[in-house]
């Protein structure tokens, strides 16, 4: 079982030509709406990828509360620990360019409210045999005790620093997997890109943890106690890379989860995460496990 413990926000898409820079006014193509935020990203990518995933987060009561939740109701994700909050749901404002890259605004409605008492009241029952699955999209101190039940029910954790705080370096430590973006790993090493390898050298002696760093079209690399790993990337012209990482984070913790090795569950996330970028959206872009495994 994955439980994954974080966010469920309702994605406001705007296609634009370009990014506008600060103060610019950009007109843009389409708007669509469609379910997001980054733990509901991550348990859509896990159920897809095959796990049985049970989701701890939390929406507003309003109208977009059920719309947040649509993909993963008809995936058959485990929404019992979905709390309703008296909030809005969270908003993620986005926009994507012509070449696929986007910005993006997340306002937290609900998912300000999550605290270390539904880490608490709901990760109770982790096993030995769960992995559990966090980001940083919900109040730092809930995920911090999510981490620390996780350790003490000596379950597989997994965190992802995204968004970057400026106290996920205390954070980190306390989850067995790390999965960072280059940028998101260079403000949690203190050292630069190019430094990449050495830094995760030096970060994995540091911790005793195993670090997973994404590195887009270059695929990913992973130093742990153990030894290094390095898969590629599918070769893709990407339309949205909004749910890349998302897919990615879903994917290795359900290969992981059914007993893969790290780099056979990398070299099957990698490839999640560059279908991934075919589609735009971030959970209607998520491959299904078969289309991914038939490209391996």
């Amino acid at each position: 079982m994955i439980v994954v413990f974080g966010s469920s926000n309702l994605d406001q898409v705007g296609t634009v030509s370009r990014l506008p820079e600060p103060g610019e006014t950009v007109a843009g193509g389409t708007f669509s709406m469609a379910p997001g935020g980054k733990g509901a990203n991550q348990a859509l990518a896990a159920c897809r990828a095959g796990a049985n995933v049970r989701h701890v987060s939390a929406v507003g009561d309003d109208a977009f509360a059920d719309m947040a939740l649509e993909l993963l109701v008809a995936g058959g994700v485990d929404l019992t620990e979905v709390r309703k909050a008296h909030a809005a749901t969270g908003i993620a404002m986005i926009f994507v360019d012509a070449d696929g890259e986007n910005v993006i605004a997340i306002l937290p409605g609900a998912n300000g409210t999550v605290s270390p008492e539904d880490a608490e009241r709901t990760l109770g029952t982790l096993t030995g045999a769960d992995t559990i699955l966090v980001q940083q999209e919900v109040p730092q101190a809930a995920t911090r005790r999510a981490l620390e039940i996780a350790r003490e029910k000596g379950a597989r954790s997994v965190l992802n620093t995204a968004p970057f705080l400026p106290d996920t370096p205390d954070l980190a430590p306390l989850a067995d997997i790390v999965v960072a973006n280059e940028t998101e790993f260079a403000l949690l090493s203190g050292r630069p890109i190019d430094e990449l390898d050495a830094a995760m050298d030096e970060w994995v002696r540091k911790t005793g943890r195993t670090i997973v760093v994404t590195l887009g079209p270059d695929g990913a690399r992973a130093v742990s106690p153990e030894g290094k790993v390095s898969v590629p990337a599918h070769k893709v012209t990407p339309v949205d890379t909004v749910g890349a990482g998302d897919t990615f984070c879903g994917y290795l913790a359900a290969s992981l989860d059914a007993g893969l090795d790290l780099e056979r569950s990398m070299r099957r996330a990698a490839v999640a995460g560059s279908l991934a970028c075919l589609n735009p959206g971030a959970q209607p872009a998520i491959p299904l496990a078969r289309d991914v495994d038939a490209l391996i």
